[in-house]
């Protein structure tokens, strides 16, 4: 027994390695890089420095607003997309899902150009619809605010579907049925019941989504270069900068950054806690419930668990 151990001690090494090499050791690198200064010493100027200065706050403004408006429309499209996701025949189902895991992969450099050659100044569609005399995208521009937030919508919408579609599952039948036995409409349903044991997962979702827009650096870059101040962009240049190198403010507009996300994920945590004991009441005996009465009290019941 104890040489069976041994191996799985062993075995887990590799995982361990990885571990300490590519995530705490940045993170620890990141941590005493902003306090430190150039010279040696401790300061937390640069944290200061960050929240006097027009510049770096602008950063951090801009891809706050990113983050926020292409977050709420992909959660608000995602969640239309898995509702109806859900009205489909399984083997179609899973074509779709299939067809939403590869788009929310499809990000980056790639993403980037593809825009650039359908949308750019000297796009597809845009010479198409110059020489049809259609005025579609004469006051767009891809590469300011609207254009990345359009790039941005294009990878949060997939991600928000493939993470809220399994909520609706958690929604039961019979709640449906008793609420139409008992005269309630279908928006009266949603209102008192649906969405409200959907609010943990659209919440949830809507922190992974802020977080995933905060991080993202190679669509940004690849479409605006450094034209347009994101915090991602400004770190990448600080860090590794044609001009000029500060790896030390670069840490300390690193760590803001993962504090911003740390607390979009603690949001996600305490919301699928929350989904979790939601969709997994009544499994047992909800299902055997028949009739009138037993609807009755199974819609009862559901809008006292929603509204706790």
């Amino acid at each position: 027994m104890k040489h069976n151990k041994r191996w799985m001690l062993l075995g887990l090494a590799p995982f361990v390695f990885m571990v300490l090499a590519f995530q705490l050791t940045p993170i620890l690198t990141m941590l005493t890089g902003s306090v430190s200064k150039s010279g040696g010493g401790f300061t937390f100027g640069y944290y200061d420095k960050i929240f006097h200065s027009a510049f770096y706050l602008q950063a951090i403004k801009n891809s706050l607003l990113i983050a926020v408006y292409s977050s709420a429309i992909g959660l608000i499209v995602g969640l239309v997309c898995a509702y109806s996701i859900t009205r489909f025949a399984p083997r179609i189902r899973d074509r779709l899902l299939m067809l939403s895991n590869m788009t929310s992969n499809f990000a980056g450099v790639p993403l980037a150009f593809a825009y650039i050659i359908l949308l750019g100044n000297n796009g597809v569609f845009t010479l198409l619809f110059k020489q049809w005399g259609w005025d579609v995208f004469a006051g767009f521009n891809l590469y300011s605010w609207s254009g990345l937030v359009l790039v941005y919508v294009y990878f949060q919408v997939p991600l928000a579907l493939l993470l809220l579609y399994p909520s609706f599952y958690g929604i039961r039948d019979q709640w449906r049925e008793a609420a139409a036995l008992l005269g309630a409409r279908p928006w009266q349903f949603w209102r008192t019941v649906g969405l409200p044991m959907l609010t943990p997962a659209i919440f949830g979702t809507l922190g992974i989504l802020f977080a995933n827009a905060m991080g993202a650096y190679a669509t940004a870059y690849a479409l605006v270069g450094g034209n347009y101040n994101l915090l991602a962009i400004r770190i990448g240049s600080l860090v590794a900068g044609d001009v000029v190198n500060q790896p030390e403010m670069g840490s300390a507009l690193a760590v803001l950054l993962a504090l911003s996300t740390l607390l979009a994920v603690y949001l996600n945590h305490r919301m699928s806690k929350r989904s979790e004991r939601f969709t997994a009441s009544y499994v047992s005996g909800s299902s055997e419930k028949r009739g009138r009465g037993g609807r009755k009290r199974a819609w009862l019941a559901a809008k006292e668990e929603a509204g706790a």
